[in-house]
């Protein structure tokens, strides 16, 4: 028995559980023999490309203006209604094709995906997912709406950061200071959130027979390659190698702008010119520069991104109302990437566009794969293919097509690698947080989560004075979106950027070489374990001290070079 699907995600805008459970139910029917299950597996695909595709549409109206209340109870009926119980009916049919045998080389890690998924899913975790879920559209709209009074105005967060960059310190301060206030007076609401969300977490480990909410989830995000054992490593790694090179750099910003002590709005002003990089005026122009980057990287990634120009498949300026941050979206049933972001005209923005252009590229590369679970890897591999990107396209954004004068890339380039070592540092703080807060007893306590951030930010952000800021430096993690909505995913944007160091030292000798090895990697999908992935790119899986140094000390060599370039400002 099979049952015609809707035309198009479109059609399931309005849907209700009920509306999709007879698809899900008519795949149960079908008896599995030898020569059947390839057209069953291809059917049950082409339901999850449909419904995940109606969700991510839904979600993205909804980050689009966090004030759309139509738009807000659309994205909670798929997030909180029909997604929980598609994962149920989807993981009653995951035992259906294990307890059949089919084995193929091609779905092996899909196979292994499912078995995983079986052993760990408890119907009592259905609804408390949806409740987390609620959770997380509470914070997207708390965050979403956030203002900060500025020369008159009450402007989004974002549009504050260009005067984070500013010459006079007085300004720098006064943004930084704006631009923390609203997460500071949320500190209470957005802890009482996460006080609610932690419980809930730990009772979905539980349930599952695991001891903490940290064991549970790697086994969740299916991290067969890697364990908690190597993410400490990975801190003590970067505390050994990151920090002494992160320390230097603090040393030299704080000389270089003749400071006593560097402050927390000292960090993001450019060393190396009188005014800051503008590199774009707006979202179209920084679009269709980013066109012209990607054309001079590979003439097929330029097109594939020219695709999404002409499609809209991009919403990259700030405005009040939409959601924080930025992300890319893979939308299954049509084929097609969505990036979002928050662009205000800065060379972070331009770097934030490099990285969501190399998940869209991902998505395009192993869009070609029949079944979608062969298409999307864990995000150990996602991030390696936009942190890739990032580094593979800097040679490129001189204008007159790119962003850059040619005196101006190399600001953008110093910036950029100097960014690299900050990145390391951080992502070790934000993941190190989150491992004491599911392993520790005094994780349910605000303010001990709070007290656990100020000593692990010891760690891993040195050499800036934030006497009499510590609202402020607290206030740091409750900004870190990921660790509300997304736990535990941010330890790949580290293991990522190690592999994306090697991507580009690859670069450094054949850069022809290293982009055909990324696209090969690319489209691998998930068809393949995450080392085999990495090494068909030409990098290794890595967690260990002494290539995070080798890697650190390459970073700090092509900045020591880069500086020897570019005039010191005034």
């Amino acid at each position: 028995m099979t049952m015609a699907l809707p035309a198009s995600p479109e059609a399931l805008a309005k849907a209700s559980w009920n509306d999709i459970r007879p698809h899900f139910d008519a795949l149960a029917a079908r008896e599995l023999d030898h020569g059947g299950v390839e057209q069953w597996l291809a059917d049950w695909s082409r339901l999850e490309a449909m419904l995940t595709e109606a969700a991510s549409r839904a979600m993205i109206r909804y980050t689009l203006d966090t004030r759309d209340r139509e738009a807000e109870e659309d994205h909670l009926r798929f997030s909180t209604e029909i997604l929980p119980q598609a994962e149920e009916r989807s993981v009653a049919l995951q035992k259906k094709l294990v307890a059949s045998g089919y084995t193929s080389p091609a779905l092996e890690t899909t196979l292994r995906a499912f078995r995983t998924s079986i052993e760990i899913f408890r119907d009592a975790n259905v609804p408390i997912m949806s409740e987390l879920e609620e959770h997380s559209a509470t914070y997207q709209r708390i965050t979403g709406g956030m203002t900060a009074p500025w020369e008159g105005k009450d402007l989004p967060l974002p549009q504050l950061a260009p005067f984070l960059k500013e010459p006079d310190r007085d300004v720098r301060e006064r943004a930084f200071r704006a631009s923390t206030m609203p997460y500071v007076s949320a500190r209470a609401e957005l802890a009482t959130l996460f006080d609610r969300m932690y419980e809930l977490r730990q009772q979905v480990a539980r349930n599952a027979g695991f001891d903490s909410f940290r064991d549970y989830v790697f086994k969740a995000k299916l991290r067969f390659d890697y364990s908690p054992a190597d993410c400490e490593r990975f801190h003590d790694a970067v505390e050994r190698h990151v920090m002494p090179a992160y320390n230097r750099l603090m040393t030299h910003r704080r000389e270089h702008l003749r400071l006593s002590t560097l402050r927390p709005w000292d960090l993001a002003v450019d060393l190396y010119g009188a005014r800051p990089l503008r590199p774009f005026s707006d979202g179209a122009e920084l679009a269709g520069r980013a066109r012209a980057v990607f054309d001079r990287v590979d003439p097929a990634l330029g097109a594939q991104f020219g695709i999404m120009i002409d499609e809209r498949l991009l919403d990259l300026d700030s405005r009040t109302g939409k959601a924080p941050g930025g992300y890319c979206d893979t939308l299954h049933w049509t084929g097609r990437p969505f990036i979002f972001m928050n662009a205000v005209g800065l060379m972070d923005d331009v770097m934030t566009l490099m990285h969501e252009a190399g998940h869209a590229f991902h998505a395009f590369a192993a869009g070609r794969l029949p079944l979608v679970w062969q298409r999307h890897p864990g995000s150990e591999a996602c991030e390696l293919a936009s942190m890739s990107m990032e580094l593979l396209s800097t040679p490129h954004l001189e204008r007159p097509l790119g962003y850059f004068a040619p005196e101006d890339l190399r600001r953008a380039r110093l910036e950029h690698l100097e960014d690299v070592i900050v990145t390391l540092a951080h992502v070790a703080s934000v993941d190190a947080l989150q491992h004491w807060v599911y392993t520790h007893p005094e994780g349910a306590d605000a303010s001990a989560r709070d007290a656990a951030w100020l000593r692990i930010r010891s760690r891993f952000d040195q050499g800036v004075d934030w006497s009499g800021l510590e609202r402020e430096r607290v206030a740091r993690w409750y900004r870190q979106l990921h660790v509300f909505l997304y736990p535990f995913y941010y330890i790949e944007y580290g293991i990522a950027q190690l592999g994306a160091l090697q991507v580009w030292r690859n670069s450094l000798r054949d850069p022809a070489e290293a982009v055909r090895r990324y696209r090969d990697a690319l489209a691998l999908g998930n068809t393949r374990p995450l080392p085999d992935i990495y090494s068909a790119a030409g990098a290794r899986l890595a967690f260990d001290a002494a290539t995070i140094g080798e890697l650190v000390q390459l970073v700090e060599e092509q900045v020591e070079d880069l500086r020897g370039d570019v005039p010191a400002a005034a």
